[in-house]
């Protein structure tokens, strides 16, 4: 399962970034990671996070709720590196397969952030010099990620168990979704 379809000659089918990378700069002037995320692989996200330095955040943006909560941001309680690569693993079939939320990792420590989002796109704040060895080590190339256009985002009813448990998991601290966050 995939979380975006693509149009191809009239037919819809699903669409795979490839492994490319590039390091851009904001309208602020700073610099920001731009990763497409092929087959929809969460350890891509996994491998990023080595790069920043505990304890972490994670914030799980619901945009686009099937039942399971009302849309929002939920952050959760300060945790490890090991809590944060569980509940990525846990999660990573749901993370891969459905694109009703974007999933933000912050490090106060490091000052990085990480944001795995609806179109297979990860932006990284941070230790650019890191993404890019981690990156390079996985057999990424520089590139420009493009999200094709028309396409379809897929909520998946398979995976409403999964986006129930999840927020479940933590103490979350729930806020209202801003105006960047709505689809």
């Amino acid at each position: 399962m995939h979380k975006l379809d693509w149009q191809i000659e009239g037919d819809l089918g699903p669409h795979s970034h490839t492994a490319i990378f590039t390091v851009e700069t904001t309208s602020a002037g700073t610099a920001r990671l731009l990763v497409g995320v092929p087959g929809d692989d969460s350890s891509v996200l996994s491998k990023l996070i080595e790069c920043l330095a505990p304890p972490f955040y994670i914030l799980y943006v619901l945009h686009t709720s099937r039942g399971e909560g009302d849309p929002g941001r939920y952050q959760s309680p300060q945790l490890g590196l090991d809590e944060v690569q569980s509940f990525i693993s846990r999660f990573s079939h749901f993370f891969s397969g459905d694109a009703r939320f974007d999933l933000w990792v912050h490090s106060p420590t490091s000052g990085g952030t990480l944001i795995w989002e609806r179109h297979n796109l990860i932006y990284g704040y941070g230790p650019m010099d890191c993404y890019s060895t981690t990156l390079d080590a996985i057999d990424f190339s520089e590139g420009v990620p493009v999200v094709p256009s028309p396409h379809v985002h897929n909520y998946r009813q398979e995976f409403d168990e999964d986006a129930k448990a999840l927020l479940s998991m933590f103490s979350w601290q729930f806020s209202e979704l801003r105006p960047e966050d709505e689809q």
